[in-house]
C-alpha cells in the first residue's frame, strides 16, 4: 500500500506580537497565510517529482479546516528589542526522481540574511551527504554552492526567512514553513 506523497509544495513566512504567547502565534500564522488550516508538522524530506510553486497558487489549493502537512520553523520571545527568527532551507536534486531537503532552524540575534543562508546550507549539506558529496562545513555558503553546481547534483537550492523584533510587554513570534498542498 501506497502513502499520500506530495506533489506540491510552497513557502510561506509571518510575524505576530500580543501580549498572549498563543495569540502571538496565531498572528504569525495569520501573516504566513495559513491559519486558517490544520497544521501536522512534517520531517524534512522533499519528495521527488515534487514541484516548488508560488505562495498565491498554493493558497488556491487549500480550504479552511484541511489537515496540512508542513516543515515549520518557529520562534518566540518576549524579550524586548531581541531578535528572534526562523527559517525554511529547500535543497531541490537535479535528478528529479530523488528526493530533496528542507530544514528548519531558528535562532536569537542573528540576521535575516545569515539565518536564511544557514538554513539553505543545512538542507544542502543533508542532501549533499545523500548524494556523496564530500562537504567541507568550515567553507562559507557560497563556495559550497559552487561544489554542489561543478558535481551536478544541485539545481536549486532556496530559503525563506522572517525576522522580527521583541517589544516591550509582549511576545512575538516568527514562522517560516514549507506547506504541501496536493498529494497523488
Amino acid at each position: 500500500m501506497a502513502g499520500i506523497v506530495p506533489t506540491r509544495v510552497f513557502l510561506t513566512k509571518g510575524a505576530g506580537s500580543h501580549r498572549e504567547k498563543l495569540t502571538s502565534f496565531e498572528l504569525a500564522l495569520r501573516s504566513a497565510g495559513i491559519a486558517h488550516l490544520n497544521i501536522v508538522q512534517v520531517s524534512s524530506i522533499f519528495p521527488p517529482g515534487c514541484t516548488l510553486i508560488s505562495r498565491t497558487k498554493g493558497a488556491g489549493h487549500l480550504s479552511p479546516g484541511q489537515i496540512v502537512h508542513c516543515v515549520l520553523s518557529r520562534n518566540s520571545s518576549n524579550e524586548s528589542n531581541r531578535l528572534i527568527g526562523s527559517s525554511i532551507g529547500l535543497a531541490i536534486p537535479k535528478d528529479r526522481q530523488r528526493y530533496g531537503y528542507i530544514s528548519e532552524h531558528s535562532d536569537f540575534g542573528t540576521k535575516r540574511k545569515q539565518l536564511g543562508d544557514y538554513a539553505e546550507d543545512l538542507a544542502a549539506s543533508m542532501l549533499g551527504s545523500t548524494l556523496g558529496i564530500e562537504i567541507d562545513l568550515d567553507k562559507a555558503w557560497d563556495e559550497r554552492k559552487q561544489e554542489y553546481k561543478i558535481a551536478g547534483h544541485i539545481v536549486r537550492t532556496t530559503n525563506i526567512t522572517q525576522t522580527a523584533r521583541g517589544k516591550s510587554g509582549l511576545w512575538t513570534t516568527v514562522v517560516s514553513a514549507a506547506v504541501f498542498c496536493s498529494y497523488e
